[in-house]
């Protein structure tokens, strides 16, 4: 993997060299700072100082340089646009096609002013990080903080790049004109459903989209999953290599084995509490029987996280005995008279949870180029099984007997369940391709071990390919100064992931604690509404399991269409952390409203109240994950304790507590179960809005 420091100097347009953010200069004075302050030559105030007005004169001259060269390029258009007018008057093929060949040469070179940008942002966000490190100082809080928000801001020329929108849509808005129409001149406003095939159209698209972070449907349901985004292969040999890993078929059973999961998860709570009250205990120890599959999961999480660095199939063949083995039990427990075994099948539910191996499988295997599709198929299956469980625990509704095997709506989502994992099971054996462990090994020291976590849209993280087509690498002495800084930032250091969970904590900076928090209080949150709803619904509204199952799969639905509001309008009009914000005060809201203060309690204050919690949880579960995958450090991309596991653990612990929160509860009587649970959830949210301002400023 080519550092920074040579990437810059690789990537550079030549007669541009002037223009771009000194990295160089800039490392040496972090270093050189950090010797004086240890000679006491200089205090910490007097290097603050001097560092902001170095960035400030490098920010200056990208800024400057890149008005002019947006100048340069609207008046080019402006000329261009002159002639498309004549020839709208006295059309002439030959002159049409030169006309749009001189477009392409504009579109060429705004290309290169967008890639400009991106080397220069993702230059200053680096060297930020390393002032930070070397000195053990929020620097960047306080710097973005100063400049982002100033009216004579122009980091915000760099980072939101204001202008070259224009210069963009100006550009593309002729150039599919002249594509589209030869000769006829009707505009693309005219044909909205017109596709725009000019390639050069398409590669201004795809570098603007990168630079702007902006977040469509699928990218953010892709958030969702927490898989790593890496960046594109850039050799045609890379990407062999990743077709030759890549299986549909196996891709399709993992996605599977997430719906199934998910499916199997929530398909039982309409029920738990009568079943539960058939074996003889409280309607509230239906916490501890959904609760005990997150109980479980805590822990499967962990060594499938471990099994998937060696093998795919195996983990999902054992998932998938387990979870069979677990649901007879569950459908046993009636006849067996036993609460305990009920249990032990929840538990065993949960030790076969292979969520951590399904997104390890996209991570890995799929190639880069359909990876955000992937990490939105996971999401959509995980937000469809969520939906489905509760809607085919209502269609169960039947009772009967097959000799002494009892059948019936607490027994039969296990039975169902237990077909189903055997079912996938058979597919799973006869259609799934294990990846070539040898060809992923070979791939590793390029991608994987680079530790760039990518979140597709982030501009940290620079455009997915090269967009010259140059292929060239050459590097000169400013290569050595990258072999300097060994001491700050090894190289070995900076690319091994964390070995164990106390390596992976330390891993974690205060703005991923806050993000992590705010995961579980989410989870914690959602878990209350959603298992204590049967318990609920029926103590106050007299509810029945069908009427139960409908509530929450309407919930379940409104996953994907609220996701598709947010990603496609929402986020392209606010910042991330503004929508986080947002909407943990929204969240906050929907908690408050859910508390019985009357001696009256509606049905339209719960449903209203569970509405607005549950939909705001999760939009704040897309822009958490969003944020915590661009303040992560980038050991935390890969191998068994990443950040991917992190967060698991934390929304099944948080399950997990809240489950256990519902049947301690259950003991102080059903009419205080409701605002007992929902305390806690108060508490936890409000803490996480607390710490969430304290570290705003970081979430840039």
């Amino acid at each position: 993997m080519v550092r920074f420091g040579k990437k810059l100097m690789a990537d550079q347009v030549p007669e541009w060299r002037g223009y771009y953010i000194n990295y160089k200069l800039m490392k040496k004075k972090v270093k050189q700072y950090g010797q004086q302050l240890q000679q006491g030559e200089k205090d910490r105030r007097r290097v603050l100082k001097d560092f902001s007005k170095m960035l400030d004169d490098q920010i200056e001259t990208i800024v400057l340089f890149l008005l002019e060269q947006q100048g340069r390029l609207a008046s080019r258009i402006e000329k261009l646009g002159k002639q498309r007018a004549i020839l709208v008057e006295q059309p002439d093929i030959s002159a049409i096609a030169e006309l749009r060949e001189a477009y392409r040469e504009v579109g060429l070179d705004l290309i290169k002013l967008l890639k400009f940008v991106d080397l220069n942002a993702t230059g200053i966000r680096k060297i930020l990080k390393k002032f930070d490190k070397r000195f053990s100082y929020r620097f960047t809080d306080y710097y973005v903080s100063s400049r982002s928000n100033h009216p004579y801001s122009q980091l915000q020329q760099v980072f939101k790049h204001v202008g070259v929108g224009a210069v963009v849509g100006a550009l593309s808005r002729n150039l599919a004109d002249l594509q589209e129409r030869q000769g006829s001149y009707l505009s693309i406003y005219d044909q909205p459903s017109s596709a725009l095939k000019d390639p050069i159209i398409d590669m201004i698209n795809s570098s603007v989209d990168k630079l702007t972070r902006s977040t469509n449907f699928l990218r953010f349901l892709g958030q969702h999953a927490l898989i790593a985004q890496e960046e594109s292969p850039s050799t045609a040999g890379e990407e062999e290599i990743e077709d030759q890993k890549y299986h549909f078929v196996s891709l399709m059973l993992n996605l599977v084995n997430t719906f199934l999961y998910m499916v199997n998860t929530y398909i039982i709570v309409p029920t738990a509490d009568d079943y539960s009250v058939s074996l003889g205990a409280a309607s509230t120890v239906c916490g501890v029987v959904i609760g005990s599959m997150a109980v479980a999961q805590v822990f499967s999480s962990v060594y499938f996280s471990a099994w998937s660095n060696k093998s795919y199939f195996k983990p999902l063949v054992f998932s998938s005995i387990v979870l069979f083995l677990g649901n007879v039990c569950y459908a046993m427990a009636y006849d067996t008279k036993s609460l305990t075994v009920l249990i032990v099948g929840r538990l065993l539910c949960g030790l076969g949870s292979a969520r951590a191996v399904n997104r390890r499988y996209i991570s890995d295997c799929v190639p880069a180029r359909i990876r955000m599709q992937a990490s939105a198929g996971f999401v959509s299956a995980s937000a469809l099984g969520m939906a489905c469980g509760p809607a085919l625990a209502g269609l169960l509704q039947w009772r009967f007997k097959v000799y002494m095997v009892t059948f019936s709506q607490s027994t039969l989502p296990g039975w169902l369940m237990a077909v189903a994992w055997l079912l996938y099971l058979v597919w799973l054996c006869i259609s799934f391709k294990e990846p070539n462990r040898a060809t992923e090994a070979d791939d590793t020291p390029h991608n994987r071990a680079s530790g760039q976590s990518v979140d597709i849209g982030q501009v940290e993280n620079g455009l997915a390919q090269p967009l010259l087509g140059d292929s060239e690498s050459k590097l000169n002495d400013d290569d050595d100064d990258d072999e300097e800084d060994e001491s700050e930032e090894s190289a070995q250091d900076s690319r091994k992931p964390a070995t164990s969970i106390g390596s992976a904590y330390r891993l974690l900076t205060p703005s991923v604690k806050v993000q992590l928090l705010i995961y579980f209080m989410l989870k914690y949150a959602m878990e209350i509404l959603l298992s204590e709803s049967s318990v609920i619904t029926s103590h106050y509204f007299n509810w029945n399991t069908s009427s139960v199952a409908i509530f929450l799969a309407i919930l379940g639905l409104t996953v994907l269409p609220i996701n598709a509001v947010v990603g496609t309008y929402i986020s392209n009009m606010f910042e991330d952390r503004q929508l986080l914000m947002a909407s943990q005060i929204t969240l906050l809201v929907g908690i408050i409203f859910s508390f019985k203060v009357t001696s009256t309690y509606s049905v339209i204050q719960y449903v209203v109240s569970a509405l607005i919690t549950f939909v705001s949880a999760e939009v704040l579960e897309g822009v958490n994950l969003s944020l915590l995958s661009s303040v992560m450090s980038s050991r935390l991309s890969r191998g068994t304790y990443n950040g991917g596991l992190l967060s698991t653990e934390a929304g099944t612990l948080a399950r997990v507590v809240a489950d256990c929160t519902i049947t301690a509860a259950g003991y102080l009587g059903i009419g205080s179960l409701l605002n007992v649970t929902l305390l806690p959830s108060l508490v936890i949210c409000a803490a996480s809005i607390a710490c969430t301002f304290l570290t705003y400023n970081s979430l840039f």
